[in-house]
């Protein structure tokens, strides 16, 4: 068993899997705990991942996911391809700052605290300013979530106000606290309570899942945190938000389309049973 189990999900992105991966092994060199590096590829080598990644990085464990089939499904190949004590699904467009030990140092956090289910480090632009990557359950924000992916919340007030509040711009983020959920760009998962609360549910395809399983991590009594201390780079294109206006980009726009039937297949999955864990204000 490996201390960590890192999962990329490859989808035609090999320029940026190579830099990840490069940053990953150049960070683990140091690293005291055993680490194994998983690149699960939804794109059956059509870009020459696997080539690659045999030839710069013969350590990486290379894994057909057997098509596109989503974001959670792939990562969750990934993490049952080596078994870990802890499970970390990051984005390929992140970047992990040289000598921060950012693995060693996620291993020790979540070696320390031993109560917690899943973290989620502190984000931000290649520039150095913050991403938000920590929400609420807050029930009114996430019923106008699919008007962000669109920019709403850049051109009307009362959008902002509740992204605002979902993305929780009210609390300082150089503080580490539970929060109710943390972007799947990066988030770290304990394996004994995967095993206790699943896997990402596989019904998503993209987006949303990372929202829904930090409520099960939270209704099975695992906390979910932010840690603002362990810091990594990240793209964060935001591809579901490219074509201006509801019904133009529903219509030409795939991603917009996945991101709104992934929101309602939350919404219906989560029916009456809407709740705050983490006890924000």
């Amino acid at each position: 068993m490996k201390d960590i189990n890192i999962v990329l999900v490859n989808y035609l992105m090999i320029d940026s899997v190579v830099s990840a991966v490069s940053s990953l092994i150049k960070d683990a060199e140091s690293c005291p705990f055993s680490i194994q590096i998983s690149v699960a590829d939804n794109s059956g080598n059509r870009d020459g991942i696997k080539e690659s990644l045999a030839q710069n990085f013969p350590t990486i464990k290379y894994i057909d996911s057997g098509g596109n089939v989503g974001f959670g499904k792939g990562n969750n190949i990934g993490f049952k391809a080596t078994e870990a004590r802890y499970y970390f699904a990051i984005n390929p467009d992140t970047i992990i700052p040289e000598n921060s030990r950012v693995i060693e140092r996620i291993v020790r956090y979540m070696d320390e605290h031993r109560e917690i289910g899943a973290i989620g480090p502190k984000l931000i632009n290649h520039d150095g300013t913050l991403q938000y990557t920590c929400f609420r359950f807050d029930l009114p924000s996430l019923l106008i979530k699919p008007l962000k992916q669109l920019n709403f919340d850049k051109k009307h007030r009362w959008a902002k106000r509740h992204v605002d509040k979902l993305e929780m711009k009210d609390f300082d983020h150089n503080e580490t606290r539970p929060v109710d959920w943390v972007l799947a760009a990066a988030i770290v998962v304990r394996g004994e309570a995967a095993e206790q609360v699943g896997w990402f549910d596989e019904g998503y395809f993209m987006y949303m899942e990372d929202c829904d399983w930090c409520r099960v991590f939270w209704d099975n009594g695992w906390p979910v945190y932010y840690v603002q201390d362990i810091i990594i780079r990240h793209g964060h294109a935001r591809d579901s938000a490219k074509v201006p206006g509801i019904f133009r980009a529903l219509f030409a726009n795939r991603l917009a389309r996945v991101h709104l039937v992934s929101w309602l297949k939350y919404l219906w999955k989560w029916r009456g049973k809407h709740k705050y864990y983490a006890k924000l204000s």
